[in-house]
Parts: structure tokens; sequence; C-alpha cells
């Protein structure tokens, strides 16, 4: 410290070591803040970024999450019951305090937001959970820094995707976990619970995660010979940990006359599974080393193989580590809990992942292999610290690599949602409707399912379209199209798509001209004749 000498009138630097410690434990408090003040500004900047490039919206599935939201506020039936069945609602529920402004709608703001706070909050966990494992500050910077300069997960965090919701509360869960199993403070189990409760509500990863901590807590109250002890900690952790499970099933249930819609509804991951099994795509079913194989690859393209390295070797060096007592190492099983879910579910065919190069020419659903990324910063950050002579050789060719990942922009997310099997370039579709129908009265009638991107691209207000989730409007448009829809946009001949299936059921086409034909949509438009009878203000339809 620098300390003035009255004697000599001089300044002096005192480098004692308890004058170092004092200025260290004052870095130590101010930094956590200077760090959130960083990473927030980090993720303002992606965001923009990525906003300006139009690449913010490239998912298709992003455009779908933020019309999910927006149904909710505002159409021709909005209300809670717009969350439907397939995707989790927690994500869209965040949106509803912004989706209802314009801006906050098509500039995909109002679902990027939870990601941009989750990418903070998941960058503060890893720093806190790696002091808890003891590592000091070089370590713990370093976790961090694996985490934030990584590509895909500045990108996803820019966009509506779902991943870094995930990602933070699924490490939120974990770390109260771990910080449980090392002081069993109960309130610390109850933390957990509920944020992974929360997970549960994001994505079905939450639910594998929720049995993994379930058994471990069971594990942990058994572990000490009491039966009893593990039986009430169980009941007691699953009682709040599994409230999000009951209530989604509860909410299929009385929403779609079925507890399981969700898993095998028309519209679910099963269904889409299914096709692909049948076209003889689904190449990871029952195939444990390919799906082991895609995986890796995934984690590899998402995290930087380097990292991946990084990650194992630090996995290794916590688990043989002796200073670590027993539980906690067994509660940072739960860093794992991603990989094994990804690759079981390859393994069922429940899930699907396309690698370019490997599973045809194409990226599909490769972003899952982000979700190791909060482990392998934790993993990596344990690595630094403990083998200290190694520490620069591990940081140096971690930014040597960085500056190359960085520089090329080297993000398979990106690809994925630009030119991989997620997106969608609707753009024709959608300038067309906006256009010629956006001025004028009437009613699009449209599958949300199969053409949720060209609602959105469109711009035009979610009234304007007749879509499943429209209840009474759906049933009768598409029983009698002429009598609602000026504009009808389907796949013709294509039984996938719901409006062309219950269309062409009817004899009505024939009162329309299609106008236009794209890549991804056939726009039909009433004919002149038949217009003035056609209903342009939403009514209610009595049964």
């Amino acid at each position: 410290m620098i300390q003035v000498d009255k004697k000599n009138q001089s300044l002096r630097v005192d480098f004692s070591k308890r004058s170092l410690q004092k200025l260290g434990r004052k870095i130590s408090k101010v930094l956590p803040y200077l760090l959130v003040l960083g990473l927030i500004a980090i993720s303002i900047w992606n965001f923009i970024y990525y906003a300006n490039n139009g690449l913010g919206l490239a998912y298709n599935d992003a455009r779908s999450h933020l019309d999910i939201g927006r149904r909710v506020v505002e159409g021709l039936k909005p209300g809670l019951a717009q969350l439907g069945s397939v995707w989790l609602p927690l994500p869209h529920v965040l949106m509803i305090p912004t989706i209802w402004n314009d801006f906050m709608w098509h500039s995909g703001l109002s679902g990027a937001l939870p990601s941009m706070i989750s990418f903070v909050v998941t960058a503060m966990v890893i720093y806190k959970l790696l002091g808890h494992f003891g590592v000091g500050l070089f370590g713990r910077i370093f976790g961090v820094v694996v985490f934030i300069t990584n590509l895909n997960i500045l990108y996803l965090q820019s966009t509506a995707m779902t991943e870094l919701l995930l990602l933070a509360t699924m490490t939120l869960g974990v770390y109260e976990l771990i910080i449980w199993h090392k002081n069993d403070q109960l309130v610390h189990l109850v933390r957990s619970s509920f944020w992974i409760m929360l997970s549960t509500l994001v994505r079905y990863d939450g639910w594998f995660l929720f049995f993994w901590a379930a058994m471990l807590v069971f594990f942990k109250g058994f572990k000490g010979g009491k039966f009893k002890m593990g039986e009430g900690l169980f009941i007691f952790f699953c009682t709040l940990g599994g409230l999000g499970i009951i209530l989604w099933l509860l909410w299929n249930a009385v929403i779609f006359g079925d507890p399981l819609y969700f898993a095998f509804g028309p519209f679910s991951a099963h269904a889409q599974q299914t096709q692909l099994d049948d076209a003889g795509v689904l190449q990871t079913k029952y195939n444990l080393p390919l799906s082991m194989l895609m995986y890796w690859y995934a984690m590899a393209y998402n995290s930087v193989l380097f990292t991946v390295v990084l990650g194992i070797l630090g996995a290794i060096a916590l688990f043989y580590d002796k200073t670590i007592k027993t539980p906690v190492k067994i509660a940072a099983t739960a860093l794992l809990a991603p990989f094994v879910f990804n690759i079981i579910a390859l393994y069922l065919g429940h899930s699907v992942l396309f690698i370019q190069g490997i599973s045809g020419n194409t990226w599909f659903n490769v972003r899952y292999g982000v979700m190791m990324m909060p482990s392998f910063a934790v993993f990596a950050g344990y690595l630094v610290h403990k083998f200290k002579p190694l520490r620069f050789v591990f940081v140096g060719l971690f930014v040597f690599v960085t500056i190359f990942h960085l520089g090329n922009k080297d993000a398979v997310t990106i690809d994925d949602g630009r030119v991989g099997s997620s997106q969608k370039n609707v753009d024709e579709v959608s300038t067309w409707l906006r256009e010629n129908a956006g001025d004028e009265e009437g009613f699009v009638l449209i599958s949300a399912a199969s053409h949720d991107a060209i609602i959105f691209s469109s711009r035009l207000p979610m009234k304007k379209y007749i879509h499943e989730g429209t209840g009474e409007y759906w049933e009768s448009a598409t029983i009698a199209p002429d009598r609602w829809a000026k504009w009808i946009v389907m796949r013709t001949n294509d039984t996938n798509d719901l409006t062309f299936r219950e269309v062409s059921k009817t004899d009505a086409l024939w009162k329309y001209n299609l106008v236009q034909s794209f890549p991804f949509a056939d726009i039909y438009e009433l004919k002149e004749e038949f217009k003035p009878d056609a209903e342009t203000k939403a009514t209610i339809i009595q049964r």
C-alpha cells in the first residue's frame, strides 16, 4: 500500500503481507460488483450487434417463442391458454410484461431480456461456485472468462431462445445443492429445489436434473444409515422441486384433456421424431456409440474443443482432489446432468441432432451442445487453480484459441440458425402479406404450428390471423374458409400443414385464386365476387 512517511515527507510503498492481504480483501469485495457491470455491458453490446446484423431473429424457434408471448396479450383470443402445450411456459410468461410493446416484440428484445439477465446470473454463479470449491481469485476470474468469451453463449444470450434461461436456473439449482451438501443448512436445499423447479418449466432437460438431484438428496440422507431421513429429505425436496412438473401435467389435462398431451400430442417432439424415424434419418436411436459421438461433436463445436479438454481435465482433478469432501463431490456430479441427459435422449430417439458432415449436410439442434458450458467453465477454473505450475500454459493456450474463435466469428449456433434446418427464410411470403394484406381489412387463415415465422416476420397485428389457437374462429374458418379468410397461407398438398389438411376437406378452395407460390408456403386470395360476404371484424361465434 502507498503511505506517507511524515518524518521524511516522502511516499513509500508498503508490500507487507498484511497490507497485500488487506488490499486483496478489498478487491474481492468490490470485484463482484465490477463484474456485474462488465457483464451487463457485454450482454447489451452483443444484443445490439446481433440485432443490427439481423441474426437475433435467425432461429425460427426464436420467432415462435416471441409469437407465443404476444398471443397471450393480443389476438383474436388472447389469454394464458395461448401458452400452448409443447414448449414449457416460463420463457413465454417472462415476456408478458413487455411483449405488448411492438418494438419489444419485433426487435426480439422481449424474449432476449430473460436470456441476457440469465447470462449475467450464470457467469456470477460460476464465480461464486468456484469460491466454494476453494478456488482463488485468478481461477474464479478465469472460469467466468471461459464462459463469457464463448461466441455461442454470446449469441444465444442475444436471442429469444431458451438455452440461457435454462442454464441459469439449472446452474443456480446445482450451486445451492452443492452448498447444502457442504454445510447442511436446509435453506440451501429449499433454494436448490426452487431453482430446479423453475428449470423444469423452461426445458425438459430440467426434468432430468430434478430426478438426478432428488436421488442425490435421498442418497445423502440415507448414507447416514437412516432410511427415514433419506425419505423425508427426498419428499421435502420433491414437494417444491417437482411442483413445476405437476403443474404442467395438470395444465395439459385441463386445457387439452390429456396430462401427457405435451409428450404425445400432434405437435410434440415425439410426433416430430416419429416422422424423422419413418424417413430413416433418426440415426442415433438405439445406437449408443453414435449418440455419444454426436453429442461429443455438438459439445466440441459449441464449447470449442480446447475448452472441452480443459473441462474434462478439471473435472478429473476435482473428483480426485482429497481436500474436497466426498458429499460435495457427489453433489458436483449434477454438473454432468446435461451431458447424460442429451445422450440418453438421443439414444432413446426422444431428441434429434444433426451434425454437418456426420448426419447429412445440414445442422439441426446443434445448440444442445452448449448446455455443458457452465460446467466446463467451472472445471476449467478449478484446473488452473489446482495446477499452478501449468496455470499460464493453460491460460496462454486458451487465449490463443479464443482469439481465433472470436476473430473468425466461429459460432455454430449462428450457422444452425442461419443456414441449418432450424431456419426458415420466409421474407418473400411475409413481405407479400405485409404489402398486400396489411392495409386491407380481413383475416388471414394460417397454421401457427407450421408458419409462426411468417406470422412474426409479416409484422402484422396478431388479431389479423386465424390459427389453431383462436378456437371457434379456427373451427368456423376451416369449415367455411370464404366466410372468414380473405387470404389463406398454406403448403398445398402437404397434410402436415393443418390449414391444408382442414381446408382440403371443404369445397371452398375454388373461391380463391393462387396469387403467389413460395418455397415455404402458397398464398391464396379470395376472389373479388366473394369478398363482400367475408367477415372483417372479430365477432363472438355462437355454437
